[in-house]
């Protein structure tokens, strides 16, 4: 892999971590590692099932790379008393984003791909605005620092148009900055990784991911489709705000797999969790190094942060990943939202350890149990971070 175009680990970032731990030490302050309480954050899961919005959730803990906890709350259907399980199949929506940028390095290891390489000469349907278009490459490509616009045509893939027809209409946007300069998210430009994948395989990338990522991790669940979803024995379906049953499941997101279009179970999300921690052996270790190392700042992402979940700081993307600092700790995770469902993950690589959850509504309420987990792994003070308001 040429691992020399993915830039180091920011070293203001890393001096300021230093810094910060060299100040609290003076003062006994830095927090020792504590045993995550699986009870608690059981009791607190069911708390926050009381709330009229939620319908079903799915959470699982790994401690030290070993799955200590899974457990289904509520229900996959309104009113339907069909429970939600460990093994109850959600979608991942844009936690998929990992997927596809672990399966890109994967090729760029076999020698198939360098990631200086240009993605639009690797995806003939990407076609990007501005005189250097070209000097877009796949570490550009998969941090999401095209240039354009934030989102970029998502409203076309939400009205049924499909991925390869709305990538060649990029190029009528403006550049918001030069290649490889800022942070705008995207899911039709990122989705451009799955039409390289499927051209230097000669498979779908479906078959691809499936090959690669989840027959290797045993994650039985996991697919790349709507048929996928639907077709588990046991899934949830999509609501809306306080508990309204969705009809049907909107397709459209499945039409950019890479970007959106992963289910399974929490069981399952907690093996590809697992991974990702070095010392579990199960990704080569070169390749993690490039997929967490922070690359480019997201600053929106910060002060979406700062407003809601204060203690998630220094915001970076790497390479299908979000990385934050918090108290002093390297973190890495992804949130994700699709009509009627939420994912997220976050882990501590360095401690093996982390929080899956998916569930059945579009609310954000649930992301705070990842603060009150990080709380409880750091031995930091009890907080209510998912503003239940608790009488205690």
């Amino acid at each position: 892999m040429n691992s020399a175009i993915v830039q180091p680990f920011n070293r203001d970032y890393t001096q300021a971590v230093k810094r910060l731990i060299f100040l609290l030490s003076l003062f006994g302050a830095v927090p020792a590692a504590a045993q995550v309480d699986t009870a608690e954050i059981d009791r607190r899961a069911s708390l926050l099932m009381t709330q009229l919005e939620m319908t079903g959730l799915a959470v699982a803990v790994v401690e030290n790379g070993k799955t200590t906890f899974a457990k289904g709350y509520g229900e996959t259907l309104r009113d339907s008393g069909q429970m939600v399980t460990p093994d109850t199949v959600f979608r991942w929506a844009s936690v998929s984003k990992g997927i596809a940028s672990n399966t890109v390095l994967s090729l760029v290891e076999e020698g198939n791909l360098n990631l200086a390489d240009s993605a639009e000469a690797l995806a003939p349907s990407l076609d990007l605005p501005g005189p250097r278009s070209r000097d877009v490459n796949l570490v550009h490509l998969l941090s999401h620092q095209t240039g354009i616009v934030r989102n970029a045509y998502d409203t076309r893939i939400e009205s049924g148009k499909g991925a390869k027809p709305t990538r060649t209409e990029l190029s009528k946007l403006g550049v918001l900055c030069a290649p490889g300069t800022c942070h705008t998210y995207q899911n039709v430009a990122f989705d451009a990784s799955a039409e390289i994948i499927e051209r230097q395989t000669g498979l779908p990338y479906k078959t691809v991911v499936q090959t690669r990522v989840f027959d290797p991790l045993d994650m039985e669940s996991a697919s790349v489709t709507l048929e996928g979803l639907t077709t588990s024995k046991d899934w949830a379906k999509p609501h809306g705000r306080y508990g309204k049953r969705i009809d049907s499941v909107k397709p459209t997101y499945y039409r950019v797999p890479a970007a959106a279009g992963v289910n399974s179970s929490v069981r399952d999300l907690a093996k590809w969790m697992t991974a990702q921690f070095p010392e579990s052996g199960k990704i080569p270790a070169d390749r993690l190094s490039a997929l967490q190392t922070p690359i480019v700042q997201t600053r929106s992402e910060q002060r979406y942060m700062n407003r809601r979940y204060s203690d998630l700081q220094n915001s970076h993307y790497g390479l299908g990943w979000r990385i934050y600092d918090y108290h002093g700790h390297k973190v890495v995770g992804h949130r994700g939202g699709v009509q009627g469902y939420r994912a997220l993950v976050m882990f501590d690589p360095e401690k093996q350890s982390g929080i899956a959850m998916l569930w059945n509504s579009p609310h954000s309420r649930p992301t705070g149990l990842q603060l009150e987990f990080l709380d409880q792994l750091y031995g930091l003070p009890k907080r209510d971070w998912l503003r239940l308001n608790e009488k205690t």
